[in-house]
């Protein structure tokens, strides 16, 4: 499984509040939601978004509160993947969670720029910057993971797990 897409790129400590506002949490609909993906720091972003375009972003990103609400509509966007050189813990496993792939690499997020064009191979954890040629290696999900993101989400792989049964 891969992606490939343009790069957005974002600084240190990107919070949930940044990535999707409080005051739009008055609805449930992840499309609605995401008509506000990151407006507080990037107004161009949802304008500008095509699927399986990708973030960048520096330490800890999704920290602040735990709201699911944030990788949902960076996945509900069609963002491919977020490459960060950290993420806050309760984000990584609300991406999981939600079936949003991100990787940690901590190389690639301080060297790939905004506007460059990358290929994610998230079987073995390889970053390529078509736009350099330079190539980095994140650690890739185990395989029950990458399966959890393959399905769309913790939920959809256990109903596509008690299908086989």
């Amino acid at each position: 499984m891969n992606t490939q897409g343009k790069v957005f790129k974002y600084p240190d400590n990107v919070d949930t509040d940044v990535i999707i506002p409080a005051r739009y949490l008055n609805t449930a609909n992840a499309k609605e939601l995401a008509l506000h993906c990151m407006e507080d720091i990037d107004t161009e972003f949802v304008k500008n978004v095509n699927a399986g375009d990708v973030m960048v972003a520096g330490w800890n990103f999704g920290c602040g509160s735990s709201r699911e609400h944030a990788p949902l509509v960076i996945k509900t966007c069609g963002t491919g993947c977020v490459i960060a050189k950290s993420f806050a813990r309760i984000f990584y496993r609300n991406a999981i969670n939600i079936g949003l792939p991100i990787l940690e690499c901590e190389e690639a997020a301080e060297e790939i720029n905004a506007g460059d064009e990358v290929n994610v191979d998230f079987d073995t954890g390889v970053i390529t910057n078509i736009t350099t040629g330079k190539t980095y290696k994140a650690q890739p999900f185990p395989e029950f993971i990458q399966n959890i993101i393959k399905c769309g989400g913790l939920l959809a792989s256990l109903k596509e797990g008690s299908k086989n049964e």
